[in-house]
Formats: C-alpha cells, structure tokens, sequence
C-alpha cells in the first residue's frame, strides 16, 4: 500500500509497457529468464490474449464442467467452442481432460491447480503427468492463481523450455491485491514473445506495478498472510461441523462447504446468508453445487458469519418444510 501511494504521486506519467523492473524481478523470484515472463491485467486478462494467439474460430478448447467460468467466456468471445468434462468427485480430472482433448483435437486445455471453486488440488506429480501427456498442437493453460497458498509439492518444477504448459500466476490472492489487477503467464521462450505482438502494452498501470514490484520483494509478508489463511482456514471448518456441514479440504483462501442435500438447499442457505449481510458464493453445477464457498478472513468477520450461518441453515429448512 505504501508502494501504491508513493507511485500515486506520479500517476500523470504513463507505465513503462514493458514493465522492465517487475519483469525482472518475477524472472529472478522464481529462477527463470525475463523472456520467460508475461504480464497482463490479472490473469483474466492474460486468458484472453492467450484464446486469442491459440484458438481460430471454430478450434475446440478443453475444461472441466463447472470450472472457474472466465475462460470460457473468453473461447466463446473469442468464436471458439468449449467441450467439457465432469469432475471427479471434488476434483478436475487430468486423464479426462487429456482424453477430451485427444478426441476433439483441442487446441487448448484448461485446469486450475488448485482449483476454483472447489479448493481441492492435485499434487505435483499428477500436473506433471498431464503436461507430458498434452497433445500435439494443444497448450495446457495452467491456472496456479492459488498456488502460494497451496501445501508443499502442489506445483511441479517450473520447466522454462516446455512449450507444452503456460503457468498462469497472480497478486490477487496471496500477495492481496485483486483490485490492481497484476497476473503473469510463466513459459518458453517463444511462446512467451507472442505475448508481445497483441498485448494492451499500457494496460499494466503505475501503481500496479510498484504494488507488485514491493509485494514480491516482501516474502516475509507473504508468509504471514499464508499462516494466517491457513489459521482462517480452520476456523471456518470448525464453525463448518459445529453446524453439521462438511467443510472440503482447501489449498486456497476460502473454504467449500457441502451443505449435505442437493443445490436447491445450498441456494437456500446462501440466499439466507446474503439477506444477513453476508458475501458467499456456490458452485454452479451440480453435484458441485450442494456446497457453498467461504473467503477466508480476519477471526472477528468468520465470528460474524458463524452467528449468521446457523440461522441460514434453519431458514433454508423451514423453506423445505414449508413446501
């Protein structure tokens, strides 16, 4: 925030469009080239300019049913068509996802690890697998938005030279800062510079990159937040089965409760929740959507939703009982 002020004062310039310092700085952070490196407005942002380097209209890209929405939104901007597979339990699954894309001839493949909505997550060697089992002429877009906040072993080994996977990352989530809107794409070499030819080249401000630039120099800071996630963590779970529900495993920053009934009761639940004030959110397909999903945060706002949520819950089974 101090980074952010302090570049406000120059905000009547415009950013460097190569945004060199950060550049350089990410590159070095996780032991790579620049030329490795990518940057864009959040990785939404960064999703779009890839639909549209890797995908002519009428190509196929590959995702899971349910998956975080915004890419597909992107391939249907963008004239592509989207073919989907189911999760498997409370997780994408690689070898469908592989499967679909050998079948339809993809050209893109898409997986969040960890994923989003769920907050579930494969280990490093199962990301692996599926990399070295891409397509010919397809590219595995690996979204790792919530990967700081994921157990050891969750990513593989960043490989600089396979033009098989481009590694989505982001200040949104761990780092704290979702509204400056600062992603980058990690990959070879010569995919990375095709970034170059159709980037919004102004699109990454002053401050959002002085905000980045001082964020990723404060690991320190970073492990805080990462304790105090985890600790956010398993306060939600606890008030969770205090109130019979299940919360799922989480490598991210919010908490996936299964509601224990079908989607139309978790929709009851939220609905209540937000009628109290409360912000949540649910998956949208089921059987992903008998749950609902908590942002973790500070004791004293999850001691807030606790007070809120029983209620919820009794609300959406007075609706039921009614009917």
């Amino acid at each position: 925030i101090a980074a952010l002020q302090t570049a406000a004062a120059e905000v009547w310039k415009y950013p460097d469009p190569e945004a060199f310092e950060l550049r350089q700085a990410i590159a070095a952070h996780h032991g790579v080239a620049p030329e490795n490196i990518a940057l864009g407005e959040g990785i939404d942002g960064l999703l779009g300019v890839t639909t549209r380097l890797f995908l002519a209209p009428g190509e196929i890209a590959v995702t899971s049913l349910g998956a975080y929405p915004t890419f597909n939104y992107h391939v249907a901007g963008h004239g592509g068509t989207i073919k989907a597979v189911p999760y498997t339990g409370d997780h994408e699954d690689p070898e469908r996802l592989i499967a679909k894309a050998r079948e339809t001839h993809a050209k893109l493949i898409y997986i969040s690890n960890p994923d989003n909505p769920m907050g579930s997550w494969h280990r490093a060697a199962t990301i692996q697998k599926m990399i070295e089992q891409v397509p010919n002429d397809a590219v595995l877009l690996l979204d790792e938005a919530y990967v700081e906040l994921a157990p050891d072993g969750t990513a593989p080994p960043i490989d600089p030279h396979d033009t098989r996977v481009l590694r989505f990352r982001t200040f949104s989530k761990a780092y704290g800062m979702a509204g400056a809107r600062v992603g980058y794409v990690i990959g070879a070499a010569p995919l990375i510079a095709a970034y170059d030819r159709i980037k919004n080249h102004f699109g990454l401000s002053r401050l959002a990159q002085a905000g980045a630039l001082a964020a990723i120099a404060d690991q320190d800071g970073l492990a805080q937040i990462q304790s105090d996630v985890a600790a956010s963590r398993a306060h939600i779970a606890q008030v969770a089965r205090q109130n019979d529900l299940r919360p799922l495993p989480s490598a991210t920053n919010f908490v996936t409760l299964d509601c224990g009934r079908d989607g139309d009761f978790a929709r009851a639940v939220l609905a209540a929740l937000v009628a109290n004030g409360i912000f949540a959110r649910m998956p949208f397909v089921a059987p992903q959507d008998r749950c609902i999903r908590i942002g973790t945060a500070p004791r004293p706002a999850i001691e807030v939703f606790a007070k809120a949520l029983c209620g919820a819950i009794v609300t959406a089974k007075d609706s039921f009982s009614a009917v």
